[in-house]
């Protein structure tokens, strides 16, 4: 069978969303919101972009090699390079950070508001328990997960997202707030780089390797055709994942004038719940959160440990490794909600922008007819900034190189000071390469069928 059903491709589009929209996806928009303010529409462009736009790029890339993206790094940059890069990258978006942090934010807002101080560890430890359990449980067998997410689970929290989406509508929290912080200056910049925090555009490289075995296994050979298929799967996503972005950022920019500031956006949406439905918004809540944490815990766990399988060639089962994931996650995510953000934001805002160079420069590969000196020089030029951003980002100040940085570097001071750096890298290596003889025209040859 060379093509599939439209009510099996909307399946794909829906197991993406799923997949997607996590932890990371309902609390920060809310908190964007409340911070941006009267400022909201510059603010969450710059969130789209990197929330949203980066990731379905990333899913193209990813179809346009086949689900081939290891060798297509390894070729055009260095085979350790991939090695470090994924390999990091996997364990980011799985037991290190995104996975735990699902655990962690499903009981913050699901659970917490009933229970008390007094029992809230063994409550925290028995529900991740249990989460993480039927994360397992899913996980066990990836071939299923299309039809246990995209079919079952995707529906069931649509549904829920627009009873809160409409009553938010229909009797906002009240009037939009005034912008604070480096959203009065540079909201769309710092729109942006909130995005990181959603980790989809890393979770896209694993979600399209996902998509393209799921596609393979229904029947899609050719490689065109798989990749038609993950695009028009990623466009009902970012569709999807718009309209909730920009609806639960609305929630937050309302919010401010009712319950105040909050630290995080899973209390500030917690708290919304409660003044739209009353004690069944808690309630409300707890269902979408579990739901929404699951399915993403899920599908991450399986391509993790489908990755690290694979790494390994097989030597370690594809089962012990989703074992050992899901375990490191549990201690993880008992570290608590807040703490797992602050450490976070550092690493991925040093290693976002070295995704989003490697992701750009693949789409345009023919441009520069693969030539690898492009990728090394622009993602060397890349990775020298964006670490400096990053240790910027952990509270950790270099006064001289920052005062550099900050008077010739330009955009270095709302942290994206590694975009003018990466264009001069392409133009560099694109120019070495014409020079070097014999170069660089790169072909495939199985990883192209």
């Amino acid at each position: 069978m060379e093509y599939l059903k439209r009510t099996e491709i909307i399946s794909i589009g829906f197991m993406m969303f799923s997949i997607y929209f996590g932890a990371g996806n309902l609390i920060f928009p809310p908190a964007v919101g409340q911070a941006a303010g009267t400022n909201l529409l510059p603010a969450i462009a710059g969130f789209l972009l990197t929330g949203v736009g980066l990731p379905f790029l990333g899913i193209v890339a990813i179809a346009f090699q086949g689900g081939h993206y290891t060798e297509f790094i390894s070729k055009h940059v260095h085979p350790k390079f991939a090695f470090i890069l994924l390999g990091l990258l996997y364990l980011t978006i799985g037991p290190l950070f995104a996975i735990p942090r699902t655990a962690a934010v499903a009981f913050e807002i699901g659970v917490r508001p009933f229970i008390s101080i007094h029992s809230m560890v063994w409550s925290q430890l028995l529900y991740t328990a249990a989460f993480f359990i039927a994360t397992y449980l899913l996980a066990l067998n990836p071939h299923k997960i299309i039809d246990r997410i995209g079919k079952i689970l995707t529906p069931i929290l649509l549904f829920f997202l627009i009873v809160l989406f409409a009553r938010s509508y229909i009797s906002p929290l009240g009037a939009v707030s005034a912008a604070v912080g480096t959203y009065i200056t540079a909201p769309f910049a710092q729109g942006f780089q909130n995005g990181y925090l959603t980790m989809d555009l890393l979770a896209s490289l694993a979600v399209g390797a996902i998509v393209v075995n799921t596609v393979r296994m229904r029947g899609v050979k050719e490689k065109r055709r798989i990749g038609r298929v993950c695009i028009a799967g990623g466009l009902i996503s970012i569709i999807l994942m718009s309209g909730v972005y920009i609806s639960l950022a609305y929630i937050g920019a309302t919010s401010a004038g009712s319950f105040g500031p909050f630290n995080n956006g899973a209390v500030l949406l917690a708290n919304a719940a409660s003044v739209f439905f009353g004690p069944l918004g808690n309630i409300l809540l707890a269902v979408i959160m579990t739901i929404a944490c699951l399915t993403t815990s899920c599908g991450i766990a399986s391509a993790c440990a489908w990755y690290f399988n694979k790494a390994s060639q097989n030597r370690v089962s594809y089962q012990r490794i989703l074992l050992y994931c899901i375990l490191f996650s549990f201690v993880a995510a008992n570290i608590g909600l807040t703490k797992l953000i602050q450490i976070s934001v550092p690493f991925l805002t040093a290693m976002y922008p070295v995704v989003i160079v490697l992701v750009i420069l693949s789409l345009f590969s023919r441009v520069w007819k693969e030539r690898s000196s492009v990728y090394r020089w622009s993602l060397g030029f890349t990775l020298f900034f964006s670490i400096f951003d990053g240790i910027n980002a952990a509270g950790i100040q270099i006064t001289g190189i920052n005062f550099l940085f900050n008077k010739y570097i330009p955009f270095y001071p709302v942290h994206l000071g590694w975009v003018i750096p990466a264009l001069l890298g392409i133009i560099i290596g694109y120019g070495i390469s014409c020079f070097e003889k014999g170069t660089e025209s790169l072909t495939y040859t199985a990883d192209d069928k």
